[in-house]
């Protein structure tokens, strides 16, 4: 695939969004009335595969150029995101695909997620995380749930990386159990004192917005809970207790954070009042979904590692790829990879050619991203054991594709909960509960 040209010099933002309006025309009067999705941004237009594709090009010359073998294992290996990233991702319109073109954004949608994601992840795992963190659980949620003050206010620095963004759930005893939340949300005089900690938050020590679930109402369990947005960088008593040591994703910054009398005004509710579980519902299965664009890109990774290595070294006088064994992983790694990346696109397609009605199947998104999760850990330990040795040792990606990778059998929901989350799915279907 031949280089394009620097993507700041064609667009995405200075860059992608031209390039996509001179792919096709401009809507019309009429289809600015039509809009009547709440899943997708104002003007939406299913893209066409040409779009996607030149989307996924712009993508890679993102990353060969910013992120590049060095980048990535640096981040790894120091585990510190590099800071200068994030007005890189935004200068190139990566930030905000899913966000109306008023705050900046590409008015995209969620096949166009999943090939950003992909591609990023392709190149660092824990850069892509970090961004889907951003991107997804922050910017996209502001969108379906956020009023026009609200995303007029914070979208746009979030969309142009001079803000990163985050959304805190998880705490030490409430993580696939996220009812049982302990962080609470008194009311006072204009707005709410928060008062708890959350944990394994993506982009935490680092994030200047953070939307944050709270119990408002402790006693009324999954129908107390409210979603806020908390502004960081005014919060009062907002502090990130540690930044967490992990095994992988090093470098995508994970922190405990801890919000001690946070007061935040009325005005920073996102969504109702007790309603922060639909909040939370609203774009758990999207996050689902374009989440599972990330092991793509590591499976995409752990080739991209493997075969030229197979083919180069030499074992009993003859290429270690012409051994049948090393031939059989080799064909695993490409069928998880080809048959997880259709799972993904087809449901990311069929919620954007739905998008005047979203057609989101609860099993379908949970499925794509326990089948693509589980397939991205096998496929990093195939690339470990194609390189041998090598394989082994920190100066190789192999070994942080393999760490990178099992985190979504756990994050964003485990692969045991996503399968109670589709048995539950048909149970409902069937009208049990």
């Amino acid at each position: 695939m031949p280089l394009l040209a620097p993507i700041r010099s064609l667009g995405l933002r200075s860059s992608l969004r031209p390039a996509i309006r001179r792919l096709r025309p401009a809507v019309e009067t009429s289809q600015i009335c039509r809009y009547a999705s709440t899943k997708h941004p104002k003007n939406f237009k299913p893209p066409t595969q040409d779009e996607l594709e030149e989307l996924r090009e712009r993508t890679i010359e993102f990353t060969r150029r910013e992120i590049t073998h060095d980048v990535a294992q640096a981040t790894d290996h120091k585990n510190e995101f590099p800071l200068d990233m994030w007005q890189k991702m935004g200068e190139a319109g990566l930030l905000g695909v899913t966000a109306d073109e008023d705050y900046g954004g590409l008015s995209m949608g969620y096949q166009a997620h999943c090939v950003i994601l992909e591609e990023l992840s392709r190149a660092s795992g824990s850069i892509g995380l970090s961004y889907a963190a951003h991107s997804q659980l922050c910017v996209n949620q502001l969108m379906l749930n956020g009023n026009e003050e609200q995303k007029a206010k914070y979208l746009p620095g979030l969309v142009s990386g001079e803000r990163i963004g985050a959304l805190a759930m998880s705490e030490h005893n409430a993580g696939s159990d996220v009812v049982s939340m302990k962080m609470t949300a008194k009311e006072t005089d204009g707005g709410y004192l928060l008062n708890g900690t959350k944990m394994w938050i993506t982009n935490g020590p680092d994030a200047h917005l953070i939307i944050v679930y709270a119990k408002t109402e402790p006693e009324a369990a999954s129908k107390g809970i409210t979603a806020f947005i908390v502004d960081t960088t005014e919060a009062s008593g907002f502090s990130c207790a540690r930044k967490l040591d992990k095994l992988g994703m090093r470098g995508s910054n994970t922190g405990e954070i801890v919000l001690d009398n946070v007061f935040v005004p009325t005005s920073n509710i996102l969504g109702q009042i007790n309603k922060g579980v639909r909040v939370l519902m609203e774009g758990l299965d999207l996050e689902r979904l374009v989440l599972s664009a990330g092991p793509l890109g590591l499976m995409k990774a752990s080739l991209d590692c493997t075969l030229p290595y197979v083919h180069e070294r030499k074992q009993f006088g003859v290429p270690l790829a012409t051994q049948q064994f090393i031939q059989g992983k080799l064909a695993d790694m490409y069928t998880k990879y080809r048959a997880s990346s259709a799972f993904t696109y087809s449901i990311a397609r069929a919620v954007d050619e739905s998008y005047t009605n979203p057609e989101i199947r609860t099993q379908d998104c949970a499925g794509a991203i326990l089948y693509a999760a589980e397939r991205a850990t096998e496929c990093g330990m195939d690339a470990i054991q194609c390189l041998g040795g090598m394989g082994y040792m920190n100066e190789m990606p192999a070994g942080r594709i393999m760490r990178d990778a099992k985190l979504y059998e756990i994050g964003a929901g485990t692969s045991e909960i996503r399968k109670m989350v589709i048995g539950r799915a048909f149970n409902r279907e069937f009208g049990m509960r």
